[in-house]
């Protein structure tokens, strides 16, 4: 059995789904979001809360995961998704330019220009060296933070480059004198 799957989604105040074939469409103060739910999946409201039910035992390998993706779908909307970046090192810092490009100076020979896609906002604190990347939908919003980590991954020696805030890193040491 699905343990996941078997957990039922609360619904808050405000917000409404439609089930239109294979699809939910999930409407919320944020906004409007659609999620895949697989054959032989349905939904089904009980008070405030939503309930994911599958046909029979053949269906459990997409039950939890059909679960997850309307659950997703109704934080987005409802509180919206939301992943931290530091940028750690002498002189590297991301700028925002415009409302929908990121420039980030990451030591090398020349500024990197990253285009935001539709629905996802960043915010770059004073000291340039903090980004909140946000927005409804929880892949994209992970997609967008880890490509602009992967612009300058933290080195394993001196911890520089561009992390999620609270990632633990392991420090390797130098080389050692010779005898």
């Amino acid at each position: 059995m699905s343990r996941i799957g078997k957990k039922p989604i609360p619904l808050p105040a405000g917000v409404k789904y439609k089930v239109d074939g294979n699809t939910v469409l999930v409407e919320g103060p944020k906004g409007k979001m659609t999620a895949l739910i697989a054959d032989g999946i349905t939904l089904r409201t009980e008070g405030n809360q939503l309930l994911v039910e599958r046909s029979g035992d053949d269906k459990a390998a997409v039950h939890g995961l059909t679960r997850a993706l309307v659950s997703n779908a109704v934080v987005g909307v409802t509180d919206g998704w939301k992943k931290e970046l530091d940028i750690v090192g002498i002189g590297y810092r991301a700028e925002l330019k415009g409302k929908n490009t990121v420039v980030f100076t990451l030591g090398y020979s020349h500024p990197i220009e990253v285009p935001l896609p539709t629905g996802i906002e960043v915010a770059v604190d004073p000291k340039l060296t903090h980004l909140v990347v946000s927005g409804i939908d929880r892949q994209k919003v992970g997609q967008v933070a880890a490509d602009m980590r992967s612009l300058r991954k933290p080195d394993p020696y001196k911890n520089k480059g561009v992390r999620y805030t609270g990632e633990k890193l392991k420090k390797k040491a130098g080389k050692t004198a010779g005898k």
